[in-house]
């Protein structure tokens, strides 16, 4: 990547609480000057009994998932004022997760949304509490918990900026 200053990233989904981890990252970015990165996963197609069928199936995801990003990228700018970069995979979550990590080393926090009620808070956080992180490259992990509100989120993200200043953050 050609642009060296550190990033923060967020995992595209279409769960109720996706939008609020998304304004904090946004937030957190506006704060210390970081980059922004919406990652969004394809689930791979079940192969159909025809190749063009399941080529049009893998189109179709594929534009789903670009105007989903689109749509994510177009709210944190509205919201925050911050330029995200939107990175598409094709895959299983969790694998495409970690190569994004290995191979982006400007990569410095992830953000994650938990659920909240009875469901659980998702398979992501779930994950980090049964293993030693998402990848091998030790990379901090934020939760932000689907029950806070807009406000709530502003308030919290707010001391970020205090503790990792841009021009600091810009330097290290």
């Amino acid at each position: 990547m050609s642009d060296e200053r550190f990033a923060c990233l967020v995992i595209a989904d279409e769960s109720e609480e996706f939008p609020d981890a998304l304004i904090y990252a946004g937030l957190i970015c506006k704060n210390t000057g970081w980059r922004l990165i919406i990652l969004r996963v394809i689930e791979p197609a079940d192969p159909a009994p025809w190749a063009s069928i399941t080529e049009e199936m893998r189109r179709q995801a594929l534009d789903a998932a670009e105007s989903l990003t689109q749509r994510f990228a177009a709210e944190v700018w509205t919201e925050c004022g911050v330029t995200a970069e939107p990175v598409l995979r094709e895959g299983d979550l969790k694998p495409e997760l970690k190569k994004l990590i290995e191979q982006d080393a400007t990569i410095k926090l992830v953000v994650l949304a938990s659920a909240h009620g009875p469901g659980g808070p998702g398979p992501l956080v779930v994950q980090l509490g049964k293993s030693s992180g998402l990848g091998a490259r030790p990379v901090p992990t934020l939760v932000v918990p689907g029950a806070l509100t807009r406000e709530e989120i502003r308030t919290l993200a707010l001391p970020v900026a205090v503790v990792v200043p841009a021009e600091e953050a810009a330097a290290t």
